[in-house]
């Protein structure tokens, strides 16, 4: 006799996205789930048969159902802090960024007030500005900041995590160690004195400042797994460094409370002490396993500080930085391949695709593809490294939501000019090439949706994909990046029973996906969220 089906999903339009090359996305109506695992898909009545008298029986009265987004590249932390700071990304104006914090200070002095220790040094830290959004294009300051409070530090971080703004308490408390600082990382105004405005390095002693301790980690973190499960993310690949965030996962992991799959990538300065205590990429368990070794090359767009080979549009003389030398680059790639771990490497201009693509190809004793080494975000890959990344099968994991930027007028035309944002970002080329395309948000919104609809309506046609192609990159192409195809990613018997059930169709709804809600989140047949 067959055995029950602890849940089973019915009356659905069921979208496996499964590979072309295995049948296509094929669509059925329904879903049945034994002990986390796909045991059945088919029509209502078939998988009906599996419902026995502890069966819970999940109408889905017509709504999309697909695989779990997998996010390939996110910072969990940061997308928690936005949930407990001032969250910039809602700002359209200095002043109104300058108003978010000055409540979040507000809120600051209130805590203080409450244990009794007004003298409290807590930060006044908000998330996530973007000047391109504004008017007034341009970041905070000094003087913005100053606004906010003179007795406490303030700091602002624009939404890329590559430029950051603090107050006068600040500037003058990091005083030694930003004068340590490359020159160009600190700013300063016509009289030599910092603006308040850091890049790259300079944020370095902020960020260890301002680092959450062990049981803050733990709120920020749950704060950000409702989010994911919110907006149907049933896996992530989180980029960690020097933080408490892992062994949250684990101790969630242990207690049975963690509502969502995550893949650690340790940053290269911790990778001796990841080969001293022996972890290897992939290992963990179901929920929780170790990733790559992650390390950047360049800085980003936004500070002007991703690598180029030709000068930004708006800065005639500037043509980025190396935020790690490429040398120092080959070195962390040729021990990490050694030692048998996937690396990534974050490269947005074109010459830091080519540094990150070049070390690869030196660390010739194991090869790249098979390693499933990536390159992240890659937004400025010309001919040669689309070619290059097909060949080798290094994965591109990229931003979609990045697009948000490409509309005319937006960030790209105005650092890079009209020519080179139509250069930006092509998926399309990729996927025509044959390049293993991984979705992920970088956190900026961490809402594959929204990235999904940036995909498909992308303003240059070397950019935009279908709708089955997109939602593969967000779902299979990123389960590959963490070598889990053979588990995730698609709807058939034998996977895990990550599903997100949607209240309308991208399909039929193409050109504002961005609006569609979410209506179940499902990680290893569990419900995890229920929005209908």
């Amino acid at each position: 006799m067959t055995e029950a089906a602890d849940r089973i999903f019915v009356n659905g339009e069921v979208h496996t996205l499964a590979d072309p090359d295995s049948g296509g996305d094929a669509v059925c109506e329904a879903v049945a789930v034994r002990d986390g695992e796909i045991v059945r898909t088919g029509r209502t009545h078939d998988v009906e048969l599996l419902a026995g008298v502890d069966t819970d029986v999940v109408d889905l009265d017509g709504r999309v159902i697909l695989p779990g987004f997998v996010d390939a590249h996110t910072h969990l932390t940061t997308v928690g802090r936005y949930l407990l700071h001032a969250d910039l990304s809602a700002a359209d104006s200095p002043d109104g960024a300058v108003d978010l914090l000055a409540e979040r200070a507000a809120e600051v002095e209130r805590e203080a007030s409450e244990v009794e220790d007004p003298e409290s040094d807590d930060w006044v830290l908000g998330y996530g500005y973007d000047e391109s959004t504004w008017d007034d294009s341009r970041y905070l300051t000094r003087a913005d900041l100053d606004r906010v409070s003179t007795e406490r530090p303030v700091a602002a971080f624009r939404e890329d995590m590559h430029v950051a703004a603090v107050n006068g308490v600040a500037l003058d408390r990091f005083a030694d160690a930003l004068a340590d600082a490359p020159d160009e990382t600190v700013p300063t105004d016509d009289d030599g004195d910092p603006t308040g405005v850091l890049l790259e390095a300079a944020i370095d002693p902020i960020y260890r400042a301002v680092e959450p301790g062990p049981a803050e980690t733990r709120a920020v973190v749950e704060a950000a797994l409702d989010g994911c499960a919110a907006r149907g993310i049933t896996g992530f690949h989180d980029m960690v460094r020097d933080s408490h965030a892992p062994r949250v996962y684990r101790d969630l992991d242990e207690s049975g409370s963690l509502t969502a799959r995550v893949r650690i990538n340790y940053w290269s300065d911790h990778l001796d002490a990841v080969r001293e205590v022996g972890l290897a990429t992939n290992a963990g368990s179901d929920m929780v396993r170790t990733g790559a070794i992650k390390s950047y090359t360049d800085g980003s767009f936004g500070g002007r500080t991703a690598r180029l080979s030709e000068p930004y549009a708006d800065a005639p003389d500037e043509t980025g930085q190396w935020v790690v030398d490429p040398d120092e680059l080959d070195e962390a790639v040729a021990t990490a391949t050694e030692a048998g771990l996937q690396f990534t490497a974050h490269a947005i201009g074109d010459e830091a695709v080519d540094a990150v693509l070049d070390a690869y190809e030196h660390a010739s004793r194991t090869d790249a593809g098979e390693a499933r080494h990536r390159v992240e975000h890659a937004e400025l890959a010309d001919d040669d490294a689309i070619e290059w990344l097909a060949e080798t099968g290094v994965v591109a994991s990229v931003q979609p939501n990045f697009l948000k930027w490409a509309q005319p007028g937006g960030l790209y035309e105005e650092r890079l000019g009209s020519e080179r944002t139509a250069e930006t970002n092509r998926y399309r080329d990729m996927l025509d090439a044959g390049v293993r395309l991984a979705f992920g948000s970088d956190g900026m919104p961490m809402d594959p949706l929204f990235g999904v609809h940036h995909a498909v309506n992308a303003p240059a046609e070397s950019q935009r994909l279908t709708v089955t192609e997109a939602l593969r990159a967000y779902t299979r192409g990123a389960a590959y990046a963490g070598f889990d195809e053979d588990r995730l990613g698609t709807i058939e018997v034998g996977k895990r029973a990550d599903l997100v059930a949607l209240d309308a169709s991208p399909w039929e709804c193409d050109d504002a996906i961005d609006d569609i809600d979410v209506a179940l989140t499902v990680v290893d047949g569990d419900i995890v969220f229920d929005g209908r």
